[in-house]
């Protein structure tokens, strides 16, 4: 759950979308380069399982798997917030939510 502004942080797929109109990953409109190497091109915006130590939550402390983020998804989804801004997003006052 991220805002619109942290939305082009995120990381783009290999392979492109051609039955998706508007999708981030495709090849007409600048969205992906044809012949593009990813693997060379998207160090940042991988996921890097070797790692010695992951980010944590800024909450709860557990590790953080999305490149950039300062909170996990399920503290982002509970408190209604970006994940990796931490802008409010949703008003979860009337919400009934549980951890499990």
């Amino acid at each position: 759950m991220v805002c619109e502004k942290c939305e082009a942080k995120l990381g783009k797929v290999i392979t492109p979308d051609p039955w998706k109109s508007g999708a981030r990953n495709t090849t007409d409109g600048g969205g992906r380069v044809v012949g593009e190497n990813k693997a060379m091109t998207s160090r940042k915006n991988r996921f890097n399982p070797y790692q010695k130590e992951f980010d944590k939550c800024r909450i709860c402390k557990t590790s953080v798997h999305q490149p950039g983020s300062h909170y996990c998804q399920s503290c982002a989804y509970k408190k209604g917030i970006c994940a990796m801004c931490g802008k409010k997003i949703a008003d979860t006052k009337a919400y009934r939510q549980s951890s499990t």
